[in-house]
């Protein structure tokens, strides 16, 4: 029984957070679309130059303490307050950095209009300072309400600010204004709504023990970050702020599917894992749940944009954007596998191995690297392609410590996610055909979307698909509750 309930609080955690990332991104999708209209190309070429820089700090916020805190057992107040206090200086400093840095940025890129973007922008470090650890104790707390209110109320009202800016004529400042709005909104119902605040304590020894743990994931996640955004650089460098634009514009709608989804099972596994982390079979059989799950639901989705990328962008975007459709295509393929990246890790945290994730990130960007390096040269979309190439190899490097931890190996979590992936497949070169019935553009979306859903829903019924029965037996036990 008490598993029971376990699996219906995990579960309802993840409704949570799901809702909260669905509806956050929901918002902001739509908004992208208004203002991807209205704006043109260059404007998000600048944007998403600078949000590299914005997000190579955004990792210091977090230091890998905030996971610390939520994996040690016994954390108290004196945690909280000393990391608290620790990360709110190393954000003003940070900011103080970036500050100064700008106008060199700005002359590398050959735009001076980078300089006064990049120190408004960066005011979102200091503010995430604030949030960061409100953010891990509703995490280690399990607190998932709290986020869906925090988020929705941030992202709408940056909403109709940025939407309101843009037909103003606001331009570049407009996007830069929605997002810095939407941090401060967020921080701002985030510290109202949790009740949490720093006490006057400070312990060197305590934040000591959670660095030993925590530095290892900060290097880890700076190497991440910083390759994931590094082909963002070389874009802005090598090629046109347009191509910028197109190849950002084309991460960017499976991204709004991916995040919503990875980030609600990460959020939830992790805390979930770490409770259980004196029980290998417990942690494998969540890692192995997660893998199954998460790759059923994510496949159909990636899938069926591929093949129905370009009369989505045709429709959302208009005929200017559709030189991302090929990038878009690449990105849903390279996404559909991230639940299998998010699940290993997560078990391999969970378990308190720390410095494997550390080795792991320097090997997996040693051999991206290499990739990268040598196809920057013939291209932008040369360049998408080593990512996919590069998240291949990464998905088997990133479940080999579990073959040991574990003892759940690469193969078997191929023969556990296979099913999804290849009714998935299916499904979309049935949907891929439609597109060939003489409908308008937008009528033959919607067969498709109809259609492959049917499909792909209909053949797990029939198949008696595993994970379909799953989450059937899940939603029938939550509504219940």
């Amino acid at each position: 029984m008490g598993e029971i309930m376990e699996k219906i609080n995990v579960f309802s955690n993840f409704i949570w957070r799901f809702a909260e990332r669905c509806g956050a991104q929901l918002v902001s999708f739509v908004v992208s679309i208004f203002l991807a209209r209205i704006l043109s190309p260059e404007d998000y070429g600048t944007i998403a130059l600078v949000t590299v820089f914005t997000a190579i700090l955004q990792v210091f916020v977090d230091s890998g303490l905030g996971t610390a805190l939520i994996q040690k057992k016994d954390a108290d107040d004196l945690d909280f307050s000393s990391v608290f206090y620790f990360n709110f200086a190393v954000c003003l400093i940070l900011y103080a950095g970036m500050f100064i840095a700008a106008p060199y940025i700005a002359t590398f890129y050959n735009d001076a209009t980078l300089t006064p973007v990049i120190r408004v922008l960066s005011l979102t470090i200091v503010i995430s300072g604030v949030k960061g650890i409100q953010q891990a104790y509703v995490s280690r707390n399990m607190l998932f309400k709290r986020f869906f209110f925090s988020t929705i109320g941030g992202t709408i009202f940056s909403a109709f600010l940025g939407i309101g800016m843009a037909y103003a004529g606001f331009s570049v400042w407009a996007l830069v204004a929605q997002q810095l709005s939407n941090t401060i909104i967020d921080t701002l119902i985030l510290w109202i709504t949790v009740k949490w605040r720093p006490k006057k304590v400070f312990s060197w020894k305590r934040l000591k023990s959670l660095l030993a743990f925590g530095w290892k994931l900060l290097v880890s996640a700076l190497l991440d970050t910083a390759y994931n955004n590094l082909r963002n650089l070389i874009i802005g460098k090598m090629y046109s702020s347009a191509d910028l634009a197109f190849y950002n514009q084309g991460d960017k709608f499976p991204k709004v599917i991916v995040t919503n989804i990875n980030t609600s099972i990460d959020s939830v596994l992790l805390p979930t894992m770490s409770n259980a982390q004196d029980d290998r079979g417990r942690v494998k059989q969540m890692t192995r749940r997660a893998i199954k799950t998460s790759t059923y639901v994510m496949a159909p989705l990636m899938m069926g944009l591929a093949f129905c990328a370009e009369p989505i962008v045709k429709i959302v975007l208009t005929d200017k954007w559709l030189p991302c459709v090929p990038y878009l295509q690449i990105f849903c393929i390279t996404y559909m596998f991230w639940p299998v990246h998010t699940a290993n890790l997560n078990a391999i945290n969970a378990m308190g191995k720390s410095d494997w994730f550390l080795k792991l990130e320097i090997i997996k960007k040693i051999m991206g690297m290499s990739i990268l390096l040598s196809t920057m040269w013939f291209g932008v979309m040369a360049m998408a392609y080593s990512l996919l190439l590069s998240s291949a190899l990464s998905q088997i490097i990133n479940s080999w410590p579990n073959r040991k931890l574990l003892g759940y190996g690469y193969l078997e979590q191929v023969r556990d996610f296979a099913p999804g992936i290849l009714l998935a497949v299916g499904m979309g070169i049935c949907v891929y055909f439609i597109s060939f019935l003489p409908c308008p553009t937008a009528i033959t979306l919607i067969i498709q979307v109809i259609v492959g859903a049917a499909i792909y829903i209909g053949a797990s019924a029939i198949l008696k698909i595993e994970e379909f029965e799953y989450l059937l037996g899940m939603v029938k036990s939550f509504l219940k509750k």
